[in-house]
């Protein structure tokens, strides 16, 4: 996350996400070069807030001196360097107001919803495109594509670093609070790596979701946000066993839970409720949450009220991956011969082809209906679109254990 906070810094000073991002990557080098024969700083932030902010200085001088500017070069440069006086804090800042400002600014309305959550996920979850990709269902060069041109518009339209207000802010929320669940995502189930989970994206994650609260608090949709991070994440310590494997949720050790984030959360959705209306999304998906940590075993679950929430969501926010989730939640509550029907009405759909989840609970309920041969081909075909390399092995077990049987 440090090189997060490095584009944040920077944009504020530059006003160009480009420019910002190619300045901390060139930190970042020099910080690779020297850092191995001097030791790593006390405050390894500042160290490479200063040397981007050195890199912007030099730039800016050779710019205007080869338009023969002079004297604009020396009040830009003043102003530059009067700018950056509280850089060195503002890296240790808890609240970290330039990373929320970069999330609007990269969910602005100038860019299509896909440009929006893919250029922040780049900047603020420092994600490859290819994971991108893979969060986003689609081919790696169309992603690049997308972050290119979205770089572009907004330095073209010189978009003010700040957090909108008013009905500003409404605009462009929506689009906000889907980025900030896709790095939550990322973070609670990595898409490549050696690591199942990557808890310092959900911490970051997290912190955004609870600032973002405190800007719009009359906003239902963010504290279900809100509610739906802090209930998930209260699962982290129990979802990856001594070795770092998966463990699948009906045989998580919930002793492992964080209590205080379920009690965050569940006060999160309350709030949520409080203010009325029809449930939205998050906040749905939030109440679905809640009823897996209101469960004191995987066999008290509200299996029948989950499936219920599925339908809402379904209606509220359509999607096939929605359909999934409510094809497991059938299969939880009424057999696994309902979730298998309703997951085989989707595995033809072509958008779902890559997405290794969907032959993965195919396996799932194939194995429990009995059908053991499809169930292996079904694991080791999902094993095959991962590119998490714990998941990957956990799967081939699973395909394993079924030839096995």
């Amino acid at each position: 996350m440090e090189s997060a906070r490095l584009i944040a810094g920077l944009t504020r000073l530059v006003r160009d996400i480009g420019l910002a991002e190619e300045l901390a990557q060139d930190a970042l080098v020099a910080a690779l070069e020297q850092w191995p024969g001097s030791g790593v700083p006390d405050r390894p932030g500042a160290w490479l807030m200063a040397a981007a902010k050195r890199r912007a200085i030099d730039r800016l001088r050779r710019l205007k001196l080869m338009e023969r500017k002079h004297e604009e070069l020396g009040r830009e440069l003043q102003a530059l360097q009067e700018a950056a006086v509280d850089f060195e804090a503002g890296l240790d800042d808890p609240i970290g107001d330039d990373l929320l400002r970069l999330i609007f600014i990269s969910c602005h309305p100038l860019l299509s919803p896909e440009a929006r959550a893919a250029l922040t996920l780049r900047l603020l979850g420092g994600l490859t495109t290819g994971e991108i990709a893979r969060a986003f269902l689609c081919a790696e060069p169309t992603i690049a594509q997308r972050i290119v041109r979205a770089k572009r518009a907004l330095a073209e339209a010189r978009v003010p670093f700040e957090v909108p207000r008013g009905a500003d802010l409404s605009v462009r929320l929506g689009s906000v609070l889907e980025v900030i669940y896709l790095i939550f995502n990322e973070g609670y189930s990595a898409t490549a790596g050696e690591d199942l989970i990557r808890p310092a994206l959900c911490d970051e994650a997290l912190r955004l979701g609870r600032i973002l609260a405190e800007l719009a608090p009359r906003e239902a949709e963010v504290h279900g946000l809100v509610a739906l991070m802090e209930l998930q994440a209260s699962r982290l310590p129990a979802r990856v066993g001594p070795s770092g494997d998966p463990i699948l949720l009906p045989d998580q050790n919930r002793g492992k839970w964080d209590q205080l984030l379920i009690r965050r959360g569940l006060a999160a959705l309350d709030r949520a409720s409080q203010l009325g209306g029809a449930p939205g999304p998050y906040v749905l998906q939030a109440a679905i949450a809640s009823c897996h940590a209101l469960a004191r075993t995987a066999a008290d679950t509200d299996w029948a009220r989950i499936a219920a929430l599925y339908d809402a969501l379904a209606l509220a926010s359509p999607s096939l991956v929605v359909e999934l989730n409510r094809a497991v939640a059938l299969g939880m509550a009424y057999g696994p011969a309902a979730g298998l029907e309703a997951v085989e009405a989707l595995v033809a759909e072509p958008s779902l082809k890559d997405y290794h989840l969907l032959p993965s609970v195919h396996g799932d309920l194939l194995a429990k209906v009995g059908r053991r041969e499809e169930a292996r081909a079904a694991f080791e075909k999902a094993a095959a679109l991962t590119g998490n390399a714990r998941e990957r092995d956990f799967l081939l077990q699973r395909a394993a254990a079924c030839h096995g049987a």
